[in-house]
Order: C-alpha cells, then structure tokens, then sequence
C-alpha cells in the first residue's frame, strides 16, 4: 500500500491504494463522521484480489486537509471525490460507504451514476433519519464549541461515540486515533464545522431519486446499531431496485470494525454481481 495527496482545486485529500491498479473494477472506500480511512484497515486485507482499491480521508478528516472555506455537505464531498477519481483516472468505481461516507455514495450514484458501477451503503445516512439525538445534541452546542478547551469537546464526543462499537477496547484504540485530528485548537474548530454540517436536507431531497439507481447495491447494517436503527436500512433496501440487506448480529454502528470478516464477505459478493 502506498499514501499519498492529491491537490483538488486548493484542498489535499489523503488516499492510499492497494490492490492491483489499472485491474479488475475499481473500488473505493468512504469513510464517515467522525473517523478516516482507518475505518477500513481490517477489512482492505479481506477484499477479493484483482480490484484497485482507494481508501481516502474526506476533507477535514484524518490526514486530508482542514476545510478552510469549503463546503463539508454531503454533495460537497461527493463532488470531491468525483474530482479526486477523476484525478486518478477512475471513470468508474464500485463506491462503498459507511454512515455519512454513506450519504456521499448515494449523492453520486442519483447525481452521477454513470460514474458509480455497484453501491455499498453501510450504517449510512438517509432520509430524514439522521442527524440522531445525540449529534443533534453536538449540533446545538456546536455555537459554543470554540469557547471551551479541545481535550473537553473531544473527551465527550468519545464517551457519546463509545457506544457505537460492539468491542470496547477496540472501541477506545480507533475513537483515540480519530480524535487526533482534532486535538488543537483548530481541530477543534474543524470538528465544529463538522458538526454544523451534520444535516438531512441533501439527503431528503435524494430519497425520491433512489428508485433511479441501477448499480447492484447491498445495504449492511449492525443489528445493535444506537445511532441509525436497521429500520434505516430496510428503508433503503426498499427504495433502491434489487437491494440487498444484511444485518450483522454482531455489529453496532462501526460495522467495518466490529465485523471486517463479515462486511467483506457482502462486499466480495456485491463484487461479484
């Protein structure tokens, strides 16, 4: 595997590869709020062999750069992701996408879908079903996040997040790497923006184009998930034609690291459609 930054109009995203390049149909790996490509870490080395995969921090996550003046919206990002293929000659990609990451991959499927060649839709956003209580909660007193101290606002936003791994030490290992990126002062003030932008608007607007979607698409979700109940994923397997649903007994919201085994075996299969 090999990291690198691609310049996309004046912000760097981060990205790294495995797989075979210019072999097999791309894959590409997008990662929610508030985590980064480590999402992923386990489940990269489980996926069929013959596929170029791209794992990439969104921007104001992980090692991508802060957002400065741009937009962090759900189609905001997609259309940085559109550039960043484009930029790394991908004209089309099975897109894969966990909770937020997964509200991205739906927004350049109905936006996009020549673009988009199967749909992978983990403990996604959708709908009107998200912000949950809790980020509502984070959003109201996002205003006030820049009068107190970094390590507080982090500290609590760990103990809220905690409950979204079925494994606590793993748990606390990847919410400790996440936080990272925001641990100064401008961090801090990334991860408010972050928060702010934490709205369903874009996603209500697509949920009437989703009949329109043709890639194969699988829907997973955790059956212990406290933030998006599977009530989010029949809804989505309902609305997309030909969806698949699998609910993983095992997972809670951060399916990808619950349960790598089990996710890649849903994406092999969606692979292999």
């Amino acid at each position: 595997m090999r990291g690198e930054f691609v310049d996309l109009g004046g912000a760097r995203l981060y990205y790294y590869a495995a797989g075979t390049r210019g072999a097999g149909e791309p894959l590409l790996l997008i990662h929610g709020f508030p985590t980064s490509g480590h999402l992923w870490s386990d489940v990269v080395p489980l996926l069929p062999a013959g596929h170029r995969m791209v794992v990439l921090d969104l921007l104001g996550y992980g090692r991508s750069d802060r957002p400065g003046g741009q937009g962090l919206g759900i189609h905001a990002h997609a259309d940085r992701v559109l550039a960043l293929m484009d930029a790394l000659g991908i004209r089309e990609a099975a897109l894969v996408g966990h909770g937020l990451g997964g509200g991205v991959a739906q927004s350049l499927a109905v936006r996009f879908p020549a673009r988009v060649s199967r749909l992978g839709l983990v403990s996604s956003v959708a709908f009107d079903a998200w912000p949950t209580r809790s980020a509502r909660f984070w959003r109201r007193l996002a205003p006030f996040g820049r009068l107190v101290p970094a390590t507080w606002l982090q500290s609590m936003l760990r103990t809220t997040l905690q409950y979204g791994y079925a494994n606590n030490a793993q748990g606390l290992h990847s919410l400790e790497l996440y936080a990272r990126a925001f641990a100064s002062p401008a961090g801090r003030d990334t991860l408010v923006r972050h928060l702010r932008a934490l709205d369903s608007t874009e996603t209500e607007a697509l949920a009437p184009q989703l009949g329109a979607i043709a890639a194969p698409t699988a829907v997973v979700w955790g059956q212990g998930d406290p933030f998006l109940p599977v009530a989010v994923g029949q809804r989505l397997r309902d609305a997309i034609p030909g969806a698949t649903l699998d609910v993983v007994a095992s997972a809670r919201h951060f399916v990808p690291e619950d349960t790598p085994a089990a996710l890649a075996a849903v994406i092999a299969a969606l692979m292999a459609r």
